[in-house]
């Protein structure tokens, strides 16, 4: 539900009582990933999304039922070979539905001098006020909640931050909660959300093993696009839709200005390898060599090479390509390192223009990222939904 987290962190500040249904496990080809969320109040307004439309009315009744009842559900919704459009997923997928309702207290009025409600300010309710909150200012944050239904741990909640800091509990015993903060540490790393079974072979004296919804919250990935050219301006506004932080750098001061890249978070007027040399990237990073100048290109690249990004790419034609190669190798980069070159840039979709070109870019970045083959699906015995880790996902 963090995904939602701006919408719901109004709500919690506005004293309403809710429900919040995330889906806590995909199973096959469906639409939302775990962690999509959909949201009712009590007045019915609704807000987010858990299938694309397939399942929303069930899932709104479902809400609406735990506002009445109190009761955290977990409720499974799958393809129906009667009915393909009962109350299931015509795209043949099965996904598994965490409801949970949010009760604001009886009166307002009696909240902090804040302003936030009073039955927000302890237990799992500040814990899940302090996860959004959190969120929604771009915080690193994880969020673990029971995903079992019904049971001692159901409505109970654990942040956890960077570094082990944590508050509240799964209600399940320390041992578990123990486990559960270096569960969450690690997703956290990695910037992924799904469900992770804990207690048993943790290597810990635990309680019962409980399964849980491991929600991160992380700043978006970064894009850099070096070269400020027409290129640079289309893929900057792409990779900005896609949810990248997005910056260009070049060393011209006459072309890296920020009225030619409207769309762009940043623009840094320095050499490439000198501002990549001195900036932050992970391994949700993506780089764009745009410049396809040898004398910005080669250090750049040599560079950019040695880092565990997710994403190098390099614009130019395949003579360009092939002298590139030719230079990076006499310049030491060895074979593991250029094979980690995505030259000459993006997927083979024909294009011509600045626009095609960034979609073609930003395509090849998606496919690395989610393990896509870039095929055309017409006719493809391939999957439509790929089970992998998205330690390239821009958020």
């Amino acid at each position: 539900m963090l995904d939602i987290a701006e919408e719901l962190g109004r709500w919690v500040r506005q004293g309403r009582s809710f429900a919040v249904a995330t889906v806590v496990a995909v199973t096959g080809s469906a639409p939302r990933p775990p962690g999509a969320a959909l949201a009712v109040d009590s007045e019915g307004t609704v807000i987010g999304s858990v299938s694309g439309g397939c399942v929303e009315a069930a899932v709104y009744e479902l809400c609406r039922r735990a506002l009445d009842d109190g009761e955290t559900v977990v409720e499974r919704f799958g393809y129906s070979d009667e009915d393909a459009f009962a109350v299931g997923l015509t795209c043949g997928g099965v996904i598994d539905v965490l409801v949970a309702p949010v009760r604001a207290p009886r009166s307002a009025d009696a909240g902090a001098p804040d302003g936030s409600p009073p039955a927000l300010r302890e237990g799992p309710g500040r814990v899940l006020a302090g996860a959004l909150a959190a969120a929604a200012r771009g915080e690193t944050v994880a969020l673990v909640r029971a995903a079992d239904g019904p049971g001692p741990s159901a409505g109970q909640a654990l942040l956890v931050r960077p570094g082990g800091g944590h508050e509240g509990t799964l209600g399940a015993g320390p041992g578990l909660d123990r486990v559960a903060v270096g569960r969450a540490g690690a997703m956290l790393d990695a910037g992924s959300t799904g469900r992770a079974v804990l207690g048993g072979g943790d290597g810990e004296r635990c309680e019962s093993p409980l399964t849980v919804l491991v929600e991160t919250s992380v700043p978006p990935a970064r894009m850099i696009v070096f070269g400020a050219v027409d290129f640079a301006s289309a893929l900057a506004r792409v990779g900005a839709f896609l949810g990248y932080r997005v910056t260009v750098c070049d060393a011209r001061p006459v072309f890296a200005t920020p009225a030619r890249f409207p769309d762009a978070h940043e623009v840094v007027v320095d050499w490439p390898h000198r501002y990549l040399a001195a900036t932050a990237t992970d391994s949700r990073t993506v780089l764009c060599v745009l410049t396809h100048d040898p004398r910005f290109d080669v250090p750049l690249l040599v560079h950019a090479l040695t880092l565990p990004v997710a994403y190098v790419g390099a614009m130019g034609s395949r003579r360009t390509h092939e002298d590139r190669v030719r230079r990076l190798r006499e310049a030491g980069v060895p074979d593991a390192g250029l094979a980690r070159l995505h030259s000459p840039i993006g997927l083979d979709l024909g294009a011509h223009t600045p626009e095609e070109t960034a979609l073609s870019i930003a395509a090849e970045i998606v496919a690395e990222r989610r393990g896509g083959s870039g095929l055309s699906l017409t006719g493809a015995h391939i999957p439509i939904h790929h089970d992998v880790p998205s330690l390239g996902s821009p958020a």
